[in-house]
């Protein structure tokens, strides 16, 4: 699926965002629905991009905005924007939804495989779930490595989607300091896996392309 693009966010939205959290953390409940107005698009966009499926996506969405009206605090402004500390937690929400599904649909197969013990692909699927397993968590511990903003560039283009123009307006940083942090990350990503050869488990990532402005 290709990369969705979202409006470039100027440094007033910035502004703008801030103040957003502030009235919710000062119990301003009409603030809760200026915040899903300014971020449910691109929000929705990420849910949607990495379940697949628009009912669940509108239901990540639900449940990340209800987080942020019971706990503003969570958002530290010295860590990072509100659109990108925003998308971060719909993307975890997200991914925690397709483990509660795939859980769901790995205890249905394993019904299915008990009466099918001889089928050939079984050992194989389990193989495969398991080689994925490890992928990930080295990806998770290598991405622990990094810092602030690089990881939070490599998440925002990797795993959201986004351009790097995109993840430059998004974070109010400069194109140019955006492309460093993410080669810097990528470098350092290779570095904890292992160099060229652990690498490999980056294969199926790809950041979205640029698209001509």
């Amino acid at each position: 699926m290709g990369a969705v693009t979202s409006p470039v966010r100027r440094p007033d939205d910035a502004s703008g965002d801030a103040d957003v959290m502030r009235r919710i953390r000062a119990g301003d409940r009409g603030a809760i629905d200026d915040l899903y107005a300014r971020f449910r698009r691109p929000a929705f966009a990420l849910a949607r991009r990495i379940l697949a499926d628009d009912a669940l996506a509108e239901d990540v969405l639900q449940e990340v905005f209800l987080s942020v009206w019971r706990d503003p605090s969570a958002f530290d402004r010295a860590r990072g924007s509100v659109a990108s500390w925003l998308l971060a937690v719909v993307h975890h929400k997200a991914v925690d939804a397709v483990r509660r599904e795939e859980s769901q649909r790995r205890r249905q197969a394993q019904a299915e495989d008990e009466m099918a013990l001889d089928a050939p692909t079984a050992t194989r699927d389990v193989e495969e779930d398991a080689w994925s397993r490890v992928v990930a968590e080295q990806v998770r511990t290598a991405m622990a490595a990094l810092s602030h903003p690089q990881r939070e560039a490599l998440t925002l283009a990797y795993y959201g989607g986004y351009t790097q123009r995109e993840v430059a307006a998004l974070t109010g940083t400069p194109l140019g300091t955006v492309k460093t942090r993410m080669l810097a990350g990528m470098r350092r990503l290779r570095e904890e896996l292992g160099g060229p050869a652990g690498a490999g488990a980056l294969g199926g990532v790809r950041p979205a392309e640029e698209t001509q402005r």
